[in-house]
C-alpha cells in the first residue's frame, strides 16, 4: 500500500505453502487455501506431518496478520485518508469475519487430530491450552458482533485523532496543546487545558453513543459464549491462565496501599514548590521548581540520532536492530494532523519486522515513548528464529516487561539528550510518571470492572462510578468547576474503547520491569542477559515462567509491590 512509510519487506522465510501472491480482496479466491489445509490435516499419518502442518498453518496465519497490520498501519498513519479507511474497513469487514469460521475448523480438526497426543507435550502445552480456549468461546454468531465492534472502534479513532483546537489563532492537534501544560505560566497552562477540556465535551454525545453501543456488542458476546458479563468472558478470552478477577481487585487494592500515599506526597511536594493553595488539573505537567520545559529535541531526526546512542550504551546488539529499523523506515514518530492518537508497535509477521508508530511534539515523554516502543520492537527481534508463529508473540503482561523494562534501563544513558541538571530531572519526572501510572491504570481497571458488572446501567451512574475510582486513586487534585470533565476524561483513554480490559497488563508488568532495573542495579550485565532470554521466549511458557526467566517474580500482591514502592520513594528523593 502506498501509504505504508515503509516499503516491500521481504518474507523472513520464503513461503512454502501459499502463493507468491494473495488475493486479499476477494474471498472466494481466498478460501481454497483453508481448503487445502483442512485436506491436509486429514492426510497426516505421523507426528512429523503434523508438525510440518502446523507450520504450515502458522504461514497462512502470518500472512493475515502481516497483511492486517499494513492496512491498520496505513489508516492510523492517515486517518483522513480515504482509501486508507476503505481497505482496512475492507479488511475487517471482508476478510476476517471469514477468516475466524475458517481458523475455528482448523483449531478443531487440531484437537481432536489422534496424533497430537504424540507431539512433545512441553513444547505445545501453551498452545494446546489456548487453542482449547478459543475453541470453547468461539460462537458463529459473534463474528458479525465482532465485526461491527471493530468498525465502531475504527470511528472512535477517526474522531479522535480527528480533533484539534484554534489556539491564539493556529490550529493544534489535542497532542500538541499537551505540550502547553508543561509551560511555567499558569495562565496559559489553564487556558490551554480548558481550551481541549471544552473540546473534547464538545464530542461527549459522540464519545458515549460510541461506548454505549460497545457496551451491548460487547454484552451481547459474552452471553453468546454462557458468561454472566463480559468481564469474565473477556479474562477467558485473553487466556488469562495465571490470575483472576479476583486477583485484579487484590491488585488494585495494593495499589491502593502501596503507591497512591507516594502520589499524594508527590502531589504535596508539587503544591508547596509552585506556592499553592491547592493544586488543578492544569498544575500536574509543568515542572514545580519553575524551570522552562524539558525539551529533549526539536526534530525527529534528532531524537532517532540521540535515541540511537541510548540503545547502543544498554547493548550493542539491540543497537543495531534499532539501526535497521531506521534504515528500513519502520518508524513513523512525528505528529501530524490526520494521524491517530496514541503510539504502539506493530509487528509485521512474515516479515518478522516491527514497525513503531508514535506521535513526537518534542516533549521527554516522547523519549520515553520510543524507549517503550523500541522494547517491543527488540521483543519481535528476539523472536525472529521461532517458527511456529504462534509463540512468536507473548503475553501482553511480558510484552510490557520488554517495553517498560527498556524505559528504565534505556533512562540510565539519557546524557546522549541532557547535560546533568536536565538528567536529573528527566530521571525524576520518569519515575514520577511510574508513581502516577500504577494508580491511573488501577482507576481505569477498576471503572471497567464496574461497567461490565452493572449491565443497564446509565450515564450518569457510569460518570458516578468513574469519579469513585477517580477519588479513590488520583491523589489529591482539585476538579472544581470542571466536574463534568473530570466525569468523562475516560474518554480519552482509548483503551477503555478499543481494547476493553487490555489496560492492568501495563501495571502487572511494571512490576516486572521495575525487578528487572533493581537487578540491573546488582549486577547490570546478568540483568540484560536475563531480559533478553526472557524476551526470546517469545510466548513459548507460561506467564510466570517468562518472568522467572527474566530475573523477576510474578505476583500480584502488596509484598511483591511494597519493595519496589520503596525503591521509587528512595531513587526520587536521591533524585531531588
Amino acid at each position: 500500500m502506498s501509504l505504508l512509510p515503509f516499503g516491500e519487506l521481504p518474507a523472513y522465510r520464503p513461503r512454502r505453502f501459499l502463493p507468491a501472491t494473495i488475493p486479499w480482496n476477494d474471498w472466494a479466491l481466498i478460501a481454497p487455501l483453508f481448503d487445502a489445509l483442512e485436506r491436509r490435516a486429514a492426510e497426516c499419518r505421523t507426528a512429523d506431518e503434523l508438525e510440518s502442518w502446523l507450520m504450515d498453518w502458522g504461514e497462512v496465519r502470518a500472512a493475515f496478520s502481516e497483511e492486517g497490520a499494513r492496512r491498520q498501519i496505513a489508516m492510523t498513519c492517515h486517518t483522513d485518508d480515504g482509501e486508507a479507511e476503505k481497505a482496512y474497513l475492507h479488511f475487517v469487514e471482508h476478510v476476517e469475519p471469514h477468516l475466524k469460521p475458517r481458523q475455528f475448523a482448523l483449531e478443531k480438526l487440531y484437537l481432536g487430530h489422534s496424533l497430537r497426543p504424540s507431539l512433545p507435550g512441553l513444547r505445545y502445552e501453551v498452545f494446546d491450552r489456548q487453542t482449547a480456549t478459543r475453541v470453547e468461546l468461539y460462537r458463529d454468531e459473534n463474528v458479525a458482533l465482532e465485526t461491527e465492534e471493530a468498525r465502531i472502534g475504527q470511528h472512535y479513532q477517526k474522531l479522535s485523532g480527528a480533533l484539534t483546537v484554534n489556539f491564539r489563532g493556529e490550529e493544534r492537534t489535542l497532542v500538541q496543546m499537551g505540550r502547553l501544560l508543561e509551560e511555567p505560566d499558569r495562565g496559559l497552562r489553564q487556558e490551554a487545558w480548558e481550551l481541549v477540556a471544552r473540546r473534547r465535551l464538545a464530542e461527549k454525545e459522540a464519545f458515549d453513543t460510541q461506548f454505549d453501543e460497545l457496551i451491548a456488542l460487547r454484552g451481547k458476546i459474552a452471553t453468546n459464549a454462557g458468561f454472566p458479563n463480559y468481564r469474565d468472558y473477556a479474562f477467558r478470552e485473553k487466556c488469562r491462565f495465571d490470575y483472576t478477577p479476583e486477583d485484579c481487585v487484590r491488585f488494585h487494592d495494593a495499589i491502593e496501599r502501596e503507591i497512591v500515599p507516594l502520589l499524594r506526597v508527590l502531589h504535596s511536594e508539587r503544591r508547596r514548590d509552585l506556592g499553592l493553595d491547592r493544586l488543578r488539573p492544569w498544575d500536574l505537567a509543568v515542572d514545580p521548581m519553575g524551570r522552562a520545559p524539558l525539551r529533549p529535541f526539536e526534530k525527529v531526526e534528532d531524537m532517532v540520532a540521540r535515541t540511537q546512542v541510548v540503545f547502543d550504551r544498554v547493548d550493542p546488539d539491540l543497537g543495531g536492530q534499532f539501526r535497521t529499523m531506521d534504515r528500513l523506515r519502520l518508524l513513523d514518530l512525528d505528529n501530524r494532523k490526520g494521524k491517530a492518537p496514541g503510539g504502539y508497535q506493530s509487528t509485521l509477521s512474515e516479515s518478522r519486522m516491527p514497525f513503531v508508530f508514535m506521535n513526537a511534539v518534542g516533549v521527554q515523554r516522547d523519549v520515553e515513548t520510543l524507549l517503550h516502543e523500541g522494547g517491543h520492537a527488540f521483543h519481535a527481534f528476539a523472536t525472529q528464529a521461532e517458527d511456529f508463529f504462534p509463540y512468536r508473540d507473548a503475553p501482553i503482561e511480558f510484552c510490557e516487561v520488554a517495553s517498560m523494562g527498556m524505559e528504565l534501563l534505556g533512562a540510565e544513558h539519557l546524557d546522549a539528550y541532557y547535560g546533568p541538571d536536565e538528567l536529573r530531572r528527566a530521571r525524576r519526572d520518569h519515575l514520577e510518571g511510574i508513581v502516577e501510572t500504577f494508580p491511573w491504570i488501577a482507576t481505569v481497571d477498576a471503572f471497567q470492572h464496574w461497567i461490565y458488572t452493572h449491565p443497564g446501567h446509565t450515564r450518569a451512574e457510569r460518570a458516578a462510578a468513574w469519579n469513585q475510582q477517580v477519588e479513590r486513586f488520583g491523589g489529591d487534585v482539585d476538579w472544581s468547576g470542571w466536574e463534568e470533565a473530570k466525569g468523562h476524561m475516560w474518554h480519552r483513554q482509548l483503551h477503555v474503547f478499543l481494547y476493553p480490559f487490555y489496560y492492568v497488563e501495563y501495571a502487572i508488568a511494571q512490576i516486572g520491569a521495575l525487578q528487572v532495573w533493581l537487578n540491573s542495579r546488582r549486577d547490570p550485565v546478568e540483568a540484560l542477559a536475563a531480559y533478553k532470554a526472557g524476551l526470546a521466549l517469545g510466548g513459548s511458557r507460561p506467564l510466570p515462567e517468562l518472568f522467572a526467566k527474566a530475573g523477576c517474580r510474578f505476583a500480584l500482591d502488596r509484598e511483591t509491590l511494597k519493595p519496589l514502592a520503596e525503591l521509587l520513594r528512595v531513587e526520587l528523593a536521591r533524585l531531588g
